[in-house]
């Protein structure tokens, strides 16, 4: 028989070389799946974790040997929870998007906790899923981006590169096993050396379970989920359906009610609470009330002001069971003239839906003069104001007008652009939306423009009003959602939980 033929050189070349030496990595190098998550889980408990340890330095319960030995035990316990849904993540197709997802938002939230002393919780992430464009270009800066390369993309791009040993998925399997068992070992040890201090710590310091990061932000992001946050008017069950107005005497002249919406305006920074600048000369020369004992709902624009329109106190706002109508339409079902006025991007937040509204943009067209860089001052609200009523059922105005103007106000952390330049009065003025790059005086006195602007804006409305008070009944209320920090303890905006 003829001899078999050989075998083709080529058969050998054709194979597809190994992971370990593809182009580009040195043969026969590569790193356990266990190795990597423990590595990054320490990376992320000490350097991703810098607001964590700040705040907890700054104790004093803490200024001790023992309080030292706590921390570095609380840092060790920090890692094996970090590692604890990495380990059963530690698949072929999972582990580095998972370590990748956990590095970027870690950068992301060490930034913004470090940066303006917040912390991250439902409430916080709720603002960052109903966060609009316009407000996320205020939050960015060269020091935001340098944080998330550093923290997060560089750490990215190496654990991406990285060539890692797999076993077979049976070993594979045991292996995830082991590590996550010796995660919960490591917490529960930990844990266990220094309970008192750990109970004690947390009990009187909550907010420091919300710094661990990046476990906070999902955390935050799985309660939003499981308490999801009403965005529009879709399912919301009716309140005072069946209310009707009493018949008006023969002489009475029908309501005609702004009532303002302010935005992140602090009772505390008003001339007219005792406040030792002059934030207010307008309404202090006007007989106004202002009510001192009256506390907001939220600590930001999506929690307070659903609830301030609602039925509901606080709590029981917090534990519904269903979404309801409010105020708004409560005076729409009675038969009044409503329109809500919105000079925010951001909207009602649902409160306005199912009434006659006006959006920033429209306000946009209709007074270019007064906008700029895709936002208004709050003036633009009066401008063709009664064209606007006009245009509402006439059988409705005849029964009186309730117009709602949601503000601008002293929304943050680009203060310097709430005002023009007329009530710039406080100077010098921070004139950054980094506001931590800024001495607290700066930050304060462009802050208080805003006041001193709000002031001029109530004092506008107070004047249109009183051009209407031969032919209707005239009122104007004003209240804000929530106020917020102005660098106290290194605090700013409104980041810490009720």
């Amino acid at each position: 028989m003829p001899d078999a033929p050989a075998p083709s050189p080529s058969a050998v070349d054709l194979k597809r070389p190994c992971e370990a030496t593809r182009p580009g990595r040195r043969a026969g190098w590569s790193v356990r799946p266990a190795t990597l998550v423990v590595l990054v889980s320490l990376w992320l408990a000490s350097v991703g974790n810098v607001a964590l340890w700040r705040a907890m330095g700054a104790l004093p319960e803490l200024a001790n040997a023992r309080g030292t030995a706590f921390m570095l035990a609380f840092g060790v316990g920090v890692a094996a929870l970090t590692a604890l849904p990495l380990a059963l993540l530690a698949w072929r197709w999972t582990l580095k998007p998972a370590l990748i997802l956990f590095l970027l938002a870690a950068a992301g939230g060490a930034f913004f906790m470090l940066s303006y002393g917040i912390v991250i919780d439902r409430t916080m992430m709720v603002n960052v899923l109903l966060t609009d464009a316009r407000e996320a270009r205020e939050l960015l800066s060269p020091r935001l981006w340098g944080t998330l390369a550093v923290l997060g993309v560089l750490p990215a791009l190496v654990v991406w590169r990285l060539p890692l040993r797999w076993a077979t998925p049976g070993r594979q399997l045991l292996h995830n096993l082991a590590l996550a068992t010796g995660a919960v070992a490591v917490v529960v040890a930990a844990a266990g050396l220094f309970f008192g201090d750990l109970s004690s710590t947390m009990r009187n310091h909550t907010q420091l379970r919300f710094l661990i990061n990046p476990l906070n932000s999902f955390y935050a992001l799985a309660i939003v989920g499981q308490q999801p946050v009403q965005r529009s008017g879709v399912a919301v069950l009716p309140l005072g359906a069946d209310a009707r107005l009493a018949d008006p005497a023969a002489d009475a002249r029908p309501p005609l009610v702004i009532m303002v919406l302010g935005e992140t305006a602090r009772a505390d920074h008003m001339g007219l609470n005792g406040y030792e600048r002059a934030t207010t000369p307008r309404l202090a020369q006007q007989n106004v009330a202002s009510l001192r004992n009256v506390w907001s709902c939220g600590t930001n624009t999506a929690a307070s002001v659903p609830c301030m329109f609602s039925n509901l106190g606080r709590e029981a706002f917090e534990d519904r069971a269903a979404n309801t109508e409010g105020l708004v339409d409560v005076l729409q079902h009675a038969g009044y003239a409503v329109l809500w006025l919105d000079n925010q991007a951001g909207g009602c937040k649902g409160v306005c839906d199912r009434v006659p509204k006006v959006d920033y943009r429209q306000l946009q067209a209709a007074a270019p003069d007064l906008c700029s860089d895709d936002e208004c001052f709050d003036e633009v609200m009066l401008r063709g104001l009664d064209e606007r009523i006009a245009q509402l059922p006439a059988e409705r105005r005849a029964r009186g007008v309730v117009v709602f103007m949601h503000q601008m106000g002293s929304h943050g952390p680009a203060y310097y652009k709430r005002t023009p330049a007329a009530f710039k009065h406080f100077t010098p003025e921070c004139t950054t939306n980094a506001l931590q790059q800024c001495p607290r005086e700066q930050v304060v006195n462009a802050y208080d423009n805003t006041i001193l602007y709000t002031d001029h804006f109530l004092g506008q409305a107070i004047d249109w009003l009183r051009t209407h008070d031969q032919t209707a009944a005239t009122a104007l209320v004003y209240l804000s959602d929530h106020g917020e920090s102005l660098g106290e303890n290194n605090l700013y905006l409104h980041g810490l939980p009720y």
